[in-house]
């Protein structure tokens, strides 16, 4: 082996770090002759013949030419193109796609990056590339030449995080191939959209397929709405957790096999379009990732308030009674929502005129209006072949809708026979804008439900509109059975592609329930290559059909995603079911999209259908209400579930959507955090912890910014709930004088009777919270308290926080004077003196707004309070400042480690009766007495 290693080059020798050990000794004796082995079964991989500097310089390109060719799955590309640039310090780029003709990539006007040099059939040229590692700031390149690999590892440690050279590279027409060897101990987390029954952490062997399908998220390990190919890979090193990402930028469908030690593509189009995000941290992963793809799309405040949904809302008099069963039940509500129901027989941009006739809606409208409430409807994008219909005429007029063999392609759902805008095509986007116009001039709706975009098809195949039988059927109760005339594709390789993934979990035909995908769209562009892409071009154009129409910020919900969806939409979890293992699944896939750039997201509350028992109805709207988006929505043919219905779910949502309002100004901030930076609203509980391991896999517990713990009850019939804490004091938000401090070893107990749910905050926090309210434009007016978290019994420590508060009318989301106030709030215990301080940035708007801070909750520390002293810009503002304030106290209730269960002298401090304006700067100080 001494030998082997010595007669390697010194460039092959810095790249030994990169291989895996198993794969060592194999890689050395097949280079040195001593044994051959068996080549790989569907190729032979590439040796790379050139290496060159880019001519414009910072980036290498390099040609790979095939070893051996092979037919399995079509022919080999004899010639391949590599393109590697470190695109920033903590990003690099790695490409292979054919030397000699163009491929298909996502679309550069779709998701906005930074380009590759076009392929054109000539060879880009320059200064030879003869050293054996590519740096950067922080990732470095490696490759081997015969056969060729490359791997990156970081600079700081030399640790590969993608390497592979344990797998020969196969690319051919419709089957590329590429594996990266992976540490036994790596935490895995993306590749969506499916739901996963283990939990966030991906499980070696549960397959992994990437392609938009509409099937129920009620099937597991499956592939669902969205298409999301990036992973966070989180390892533990010397005691601290470090992240990285990789995204592998490809449209078409593939299946990812993980299997413990590796992880391989296999995909059925396209090219390699590798990026790797350096972290270390995991929310420097979510920066980096975002920055590339685009930031969050900034919500509209009243969005995160809550939302009633039910398909089935058969007129608008029901409509109406929804919104005065939750006033007469004191439930908060901000948004009233319609599915179909609405619509004119299931037509996009129609309202019925029986059920939900114009002037009573638009009364109903201006009522609700008044009161700051909103109403969103749903569209779905099959627009219905009918010649009276004016959405398909002009559609029609302007030769928007994909086609199958030169005719729009026919596919059938709720309306019937439809066709398939086309949002691809310039015209497209041009009408699908007009249509949003007219509707909206119809009905002026604060937002849209894009739904049914993957694209969903009732049908398969080619179809024709029947001639022996009416189709849709009349008074059918299965409106969802194919009705028309169709035939299976079967005659070209893009409906039959030669590898099979394994689409909605049965390696089900590539068009199955979707359009075919020898489809085609703008210029000639295959379904085959864009079906992935369609939801998130739909978002796009609503997106700019909105905020060019109403001047203000669009709210825009979607089902089919795709990497770059959450720059301009939110997205819910699809059709779930009333089930406690629903409920638990739901946390997984709500903080897998916070992971994939789509922080505004939740599931259905209470289950899509069928119908829950109250008992989980309980259970779900105390978990639903720390959803980032939280609605309730039920299937048409399940009972009512309003929260109102039961009077112990009343009790429950009045008690956990209490607490959402009360933490309104909280989340909005980390809208506004999610915007400016990708963090998530919710997130696992690692992304504040990465250092404690135990935390890798938790699935039942999560995180609302950076130290807001929600950890819900789960289990029929459990009245507590064993909890995860990492080490340190959390305190109950419900009840603060409930105290947990925690030192990371094993759960804890707590108590959860049916109506309560168990949410802390961390040490070290200043929560910034209002008294609530049943509807967000009254509760965001209402004066702030100001919840300091110290670690309990703190006598030397610091807490901080933020709020941002805004006219979120507007499209932007951004501090500009008179407009928005950020407010940075800092505090200090040194012995008995506490220190209480904000920063104001552009405080106008708030001063303008008259809001106030009327409480300090401080937590943690020992004793009472005294000498107060309030300044105010640096003045002594008392009198402004305070009408008549006060101290006041109560005692611990400590739950954790018996040596501190005794130490129960106090945990709150109060100081009450405040009036300091929210924009103006303040110093607050006190001293701590310990009364005998």
């Amino acid at each position: 082996m001494r030998e082997m290693l010595a007669s390697l080059s010194s460039s092959s020798r810095a790249a030994i770090s990169c291989i895996p050990l198993c794969l060592l000794f194999l890689t050395l004796a097949s280079s040195n002759g001593v044994f051959a082995a068996a080549p790989p079964k569907v190729g032979s991989g590439y040796k790379l013949v050139s290496l060159v500097e880019h001519p414009e310089g910072g980036a290498l390109v390099g040609y790979l030419q095939v070893k051996q060719r092979t037919s399995t799955y079509g022919p080999d590309i004899p010639l391949l193109r590599l393109y590697v640039k470190h695109e920033t310090k903590d990003r690099i780029r790695v490409q292979i796609t054919d030397a000699d003709k163009p491929r298909w990539e996502v679309p550069y006007n779709l998701l906005q990056r930074e380009p590759a040099p076009p392929v054109t059939g000539g060879r880009i040229t320059g200064v030879p590339f003869a050293a054996g590692e590519y740096p950067g700031e922080e990732l470095v390149f490696t490759y081997g030449r015969d056969p060729f690999w490359f791997a990156v590892h970081r600079k700081s440690s030399r640790e590969a995080l993608f390497n592979t050279s344990c797998g020969a590279l196969v690319f051919k027409d419709q089957y590329i191939e590429a594996s990266t060897s992976l540490p036994r101990d790596a935490a895995l987390y993306g590749l969506g959209e499916n739901t996963q029954p283990g939990g966030i952490r991906l499980r070696p062997n549960d397959p992994y397929t990437i392609y938009t399908t509409d099937i129920s998220a009620i099937n597991l390990n499956t592939d669902l709405y969205g298409s999301h190919p990036v992973y966070v890979d989180l390892r533990s090193r010397g005691g601290h957790g470090v992240a990285h990402a990789v995204l592998l930028l490809n449209s078409n469908g593939m299946d990812v096999f993980y299997r413990g030690t590796s992880l391989t593509y296999k995909v059925i189009g396209g090219l390699l379009d590798f990026y790797l995000f350096s972290g270390p941290t995991p929310l420097a992963v979510v920066d980096q990732y975002t920055s590339m793809i685009g930031r969050p799309a900034p919500m509209p405040y009243w969005a995160f308030g809550f939302h009633q949904c039910r398909w089935g809302y058969k007129n608008l008099s029901v409509v109406e009674g929804v919104v005065e069963g939750y006033r007469n039940a004191q439930i908060p509500l901000d948004v009233i929502w319609n599915d179909d129901d609405h619509m004119d027989a299931a037509k996009d941009f129609t309202l019925d005129p029986v059920n939900y006739p114009r002037p009573k809606l638009l009364e109903f409208l201006d009522k609700i209006h008044a009161q700051g409430m909103k109403y969103i409807v749903l569209i779905d994008p099959g627009i219905a072949v009918n010649n009276t219909y004016g959405v398909y005429q002009r559609g029609m007029q302007g030769d928007v809708f994909i086609k199958l063999d030169g005719k729009p392609y026919l596919a059938q759902v709720w309306p019937g026979p439809v066709y398939f805008p086309d949002f691809l095509n310039p015209n497209g986007v041009s009408w699908w804008i007009d249509e949003v116009r007219r509707f909206h001039d119809l009905v002026p709706v604060d937002g849209l439900w894009i739904d049914m975009n993957e694209a969903s098809n009732f049908c398969t195949g080619k179809c024709e509109i029947p001639t022996t039988h009416l189709c849709p059927l009349p008074n059918t109760t299965t409106p969802w059975v194919c009705c028309l005339d169709c035939k299976n594709l079967t005659n070209t390789r893009w409906d039959e592609p030669p590898y099979k993934i394994n689409a909605s979990g049965q390696t089900a035909r590539l068009g199955f329930n979707t359009i075919a995908t020898s489809a085609t769209h703008y210029n000639g562009i295959l379904e085959y290559n864009a079906h992935s892409l369609y939801g998130f071009s739909q978002a796009i154009a609503t997106h700019q059909a909105l905020q060019g129409l109403q001047g203000k910020r669009p709210f825009i919900l979607t089902r089919s995603t795709f990497v770059g969806s959450g720059a301009y939409a939110a997205h819910w979890t699809g059709d779930n079911k009333g089930t406690w293992e629903n409920l638990r699944y739901s946390i997984s896939t709500m903080l897998n999209f916070g992971i994939f750039g789509m922080p505004m997201v939740g599931a259905d509350i209470c289950g899509f259908y069928p119908q829950p028992t109250e008992e989980l109805c309980n259970r779900w709207i105390e978990l639903g209400a720390f959803y980032p988006f939280s609605r309730d929505h039920a299937n048409f043919a399940s009972p009512r579930q309003e929260l109102y219905v039961w009077e112990s779910v009343a009790k429950s949502a009045r008690n956990a959507l209490g607490m959402r309002y009360r933490l309104l100004p909280y989340l909005y901030t980390l809208n506004y955090q999610a915007h400016l930076t990708g963090a998530p609203v919710a997130r696992p509980v690692f992304f504040s912890f990465p250092d404690f391991t135990p935390c890798y896999g938790l699935s039942t517990q999560y995180l609302l910014g950076a130290s807001v713990m929600v950890s819900p009850v789960l289990e029929q019939g459990a009245t507590s709930v064993s909890a995860m804490f990492p080490p340190g004091s959390w305190y109950n938000l419900f009840d603060t004088t409930k105290v947990v401090v925690s030192r990371g070893e094993g759960a804890v107990k707590l108590d959860a009777p049916l109506n309560e749910i168990n949410v802390h905050v961390f040490q070290n926090t200043i929560l910034p919270m209002q008294r609530g309210g049943t509807i967000s434009k009254e509760a965001r007016a209402t004066p702030f308290t100001l919840v300091v978290a110290f670690p309990f019994g703190a006598t030397e420590a610091e807490a901080e926080g933020a709020v941002y508060v805004d006219d979120d009318e507007r499209p932007e989301m951004v501090l500009a004077e008179g407009q928005a106030t950020y407010v940075r709030f800092y505090a200090t215990v040194r012995g008995k003196a506490v220190t209480v301080r904000s920063e104001v940035e552009l405080g106008s708007y708030s001063l303008q707004k008259g809001l106030l801070i009327e409480k300090l909750s401080v937590l943690g520390l020992e004793g009472t309070g005294r000498d107060l002293a309030v300044h105010v810009d640096g003045a002594n503002a008392t009198a402004i400042a305070t009408s008549r304030p006060y101290f006041a106290g109560a005692e611990a209730e400590l739950h954790g480690h018996r040596d501190v269960e005794g130490h129960k002298k106090s945990v709150m401090v109060e100081v009450g009766g405040l009036a300091l304006p929210l924009g103006k700067s303040f110093t607050m100080t006190w001293n701590m007495q310990i009364e005998a």
